[in-house]
């Protein structure tokens, strides 16, 4: 298999990351991360059927979380569990960008590495993978990782304009133990 799917993304930044971060990104073939998050959903009445679209947990606070993650010579899959909720994307990377399809919402991103950390920006949003929808809608999209205090944190913080908070979901994971 070639190089780890972050790895091609980044670039050279990818080595001078936290191990942790790079452990995460780094997973040959399967493994499951586990540790606790908290989800929370913005109040709009255009909040539930964007959440259902792009298949986003239910508000939660102090859930156990878990994701599997399973890479192929294609890309990833996470599936995430935030309690009983399941949230599963697919991951993918072309022309230095990276690539995924969360329900029926397909996002561009660019990463970047700053100060041991990797942001995320969206660059291009498809609803069904074909319907293009307005960048300008998608600028307040914050996501970071990072290692901190001993653990991968994950941050994933969205807001739409006239519609506001979407959804904000953010925690902590660890390997898991005896995961192939």
């Amino acid at each position: 298999m070639s190089r780890p799917l972050f790895e091609r993304v980044l670039g050279t930044a990818f080595a001078q990351l936290p191990p942790l971060l790079r452990a995460l990104h780094s997973v040959p073939r399967r493994q499951v991360w586990h540790g606790q998050g908290s989800v929370r959903r913005g109040r709009h009445w255009l909040v539930a059927p964007c959440a259902w679209l792009a298949r986003l947990p239910p508000s939660a606070d102090a859930v156990p979380v878990t994701v599997e993650f399973v890479v192929d010579d294609s890309g990833e899959c996470w599936n995430r569990r935030f309690g009983a909720a399941r949230m599963a994307s697919r991951l993918w990377q072309r022309e230095g960008r990276l690539f995924e399809r969360l329900g029926a919402v397909h996002f561009r991103f660019a990463l970047h590495a700053v100060d041991g950390e990797i942001h995320w920006r969206a660059e291009r949003v498809r609803a069904f993978g074909i319907v293009p929808l307005p960048a300008a809608w998608f600028a307040q999209v914050r996501c970071r990782e990072r290692e901190h205090a001993g653990r991968y944190e994950f941050l994933v913080d969205v807001a739409l304009p006239l519609v506001g908070p979407l959804i904000r979901y953010e925690g902590w994971l660890l390997p898991g133990a005896g995961d192939a």
